[in-house]
């Protein structure tokens, strides 16, 4: 018998919350004490680029990337990347993972969540990486299926929306993420992108965007003050459990069990990044505090700027810093050095040194 194409029901889906009301409470709870710890913060964007970064990281290995948080900062302080090799092509797809983050949270000051939003950040995500031929930015033509690599579409394990459903079901996607009678925007934000991933509208790069518009759609809905909400992680370790969830929806309609999962990611993952914030801000007290011997005014712009960039060039720290004079940035990073905050990690060459924030390094980690 031949396979047939999935076809979503309309949104929204009729779910009793009463089982899920008191997780609801609680992961509202556990992001609104995080956001703000996060918005006391002197200089939230401090946080910013790490947590980005190591989420950018992170769903993109569930896409098959092999890269680590310490090789993209350090591909961070390279002026120059040659893409010819595999770990060079990950470093690409995490920094257009990032890039998006930062650019969709920039639209959302201007429009809402819409379908041209979502395909602009497809657009990104697959700039001069794999499914760069795929129609970066538009939905697919095409039939696709989910399943083993080479695997027809008879041994399948999904097979998503024909190309011709996807306008009807995206734009019934969108009136959802716009309604605001739904309960909580936490369980709002679930059930879109279980039926994002349902739809499947672009021939590649569905995961990511699946999982980016989580942060942005939280952000936009002012449950948080910054698009920083990432459950990756969680679902990276929790995989099998995570495709699981998503098909007992499609084959039995297994909503609410489907959300309880995904409240669990939100819950769990926004512990462990209030858990890094913290450290974050511990480290950055506590070398404010020192400061002052290093007998430079700059000193404070020089530590803000390490904190953005924790490997780095000094053409990129003189830029981050606002430090235009070069003997005094020169004099601070040998400073730095000296005390043991930086780490010259090649000390046997004088041009284009790359220096390490070792201990940001570890807290983020």
């Amino acid at each position: 018998m031949t396979k047939q194409p999935f076809i979503p029901l309309k949104l929204p889906p009729s779910i009793d919350y009463s089982s899920l009301l008191m997780k609801i409470v609680s992961a509202r709870d556990v992001v609104s004490r995080y956001d703000e710890s996060v918005k006391k913060l002197p200089n939230p964007e401090i946080i910013q680029r790490s947590i980005r970064t190591k989420e950018a990281v992170l769903s993109s290995r569930i896409e098959g990337t092999q890269v680590t948080l310490d090789e993209v900062l350090l591909l961070d302080a390279q002026e120059e990347i040659d893409e010819d090799t595999q770990r060079q092509m990950d470093y690409r797809e995490v920094f257009n993972y990032r890039k998006a983050i930062f650019v969709g949270r920039k639209l959302l000051e201007k429009k809402p969540l819409t379908e041209n939003v979502i395909k602009e950040l497809h657009k990104i995500l697959l700039d001069s990486v794999r499914g760069k031929n795929k129609n970066p930015g538009a939905f697919r033509r095409d039939q696709v299926w989910i399943g083993k690599p080479r695997a027809s579409i008879e041994q399948a394990t999904f097979i998503p929306s024909p190309p011709q459903e996807i306008i009807g079901l995206f734009s019934d996607l969108e009136k959802f993420l716009h309604l605001e009678k739904e309960i909580d925007p936490i369980a709002q934000i679930a059930i879109a992108h279980y039926q994002f991933e349902a739809i499947h509208p672009f021939s590649d790069g569905n995961g990511r965007v699946g999982r980016l518009i989580v942060p942005l759609f939280l952000y936009e809905k002012k449950v948080t003050a910054y698009p920083n909400i990432f459950v990756s992680e969680y679902l990276e370790e929790n995989r099998e459990e995570y495709y699981s969830r998503l098909k007992d929806v499609s084959e039995n309609g297994k909503w609410e069990e489907w959300i309880s999962f995904f409240l669990d990611a939100v819950i769990e993952q926004t512990k462990r990044t209030h858990l890094l914030v913290e450290r974050i801000e511990e480290l950055h007290k506590e070398l404010h505090e020192i400061s002052h011997k290093f007998n430079s005014i700059y000193a404070g712009a020089f530590i803000d700027a390490l904190f953005q960039a924790p490997h780095f060039r000094v053409k990129q720290i003189k830029k981050l810093s606002g430090i235009q004079n070069n003997q005094t940035l020169y004099s601070l990073i040998e400073k730095f050095v000296e005390t043991g905050v930086l780490v010259d990690i090649n000390p046997k060459i004088s041009r284009n040194k790359i220096y390490v924030f070792k201990k940001l390094m570890r807290a983020i980690a």
